[in-house]
């Protein structure tokens, strides 16, 4: 089972971590996958600053995917998350997984998003193209929904 969790200032290669699912693997019947996007926000955007704590983040993010690892056969499970400075535009985060059967790629890949956008620890501030700071990112109760329905 190829498992990979990174917290990392560098961006990511998508298509090269979404083809390593399968690769050399004939029991690999479907990959899923997440790209998030750092977006302008209507052009008021500079860029987004993503901090989180170190060690911990990634403690918890292996603790998710352990969660979707007995919950969905998976084959393969990629998460990789960006933290500093991120401009519109730029990759925030990646999420593959890999199953014989779509339904448990799909539905892990959706499950370990729904928990990286409500509990995983990082914080995200905003910095205005008008040089202001937009402050912290709050949390928003539509992602809170969304993730209560693995519950």
């Amino acid at each position: 089972m190829r498992r990979s969790v990174r917290v990392q200032a560098e961006d990511f290669d998508t298509a090269a971590e979404i083809e390593a699912a399968g690769a050399g693997r004939t029991d690999v019947g479907a990959v899923a996958s997440f790209s998030g996007l750092c977006r302008d926000e209507a052009g008021t955007l500079a860029a987004l600053e993503l901090e989180h704590y170190p060690g911990m983040a990634e403690a918890e993010i292996d603790r998710v995917v352990d969660a979707a690892l007995a919950r969905w056969p998976l084959l393969a499970v990629t998460v990789i998350h960006r933290f500093g400075r991120i401009r519109p535009g730029e990759r925030i985060v990646l999420v593959v997984t890999a199953s014989a059967h779509r339904a448990a790629a799909i539905e892990a890949a959706d499950f370990l998003m729904d928990f990286l956008k409500t509990q995983a620890p990082f914080w995200k501030k905003e910095h205005r193209t008008d040089g202001t700071d937009g402050g912290w990112v709050a949390a928003k109760d539509a992602d809170d929904a969304r993730a209560a329905r693995w519950k």
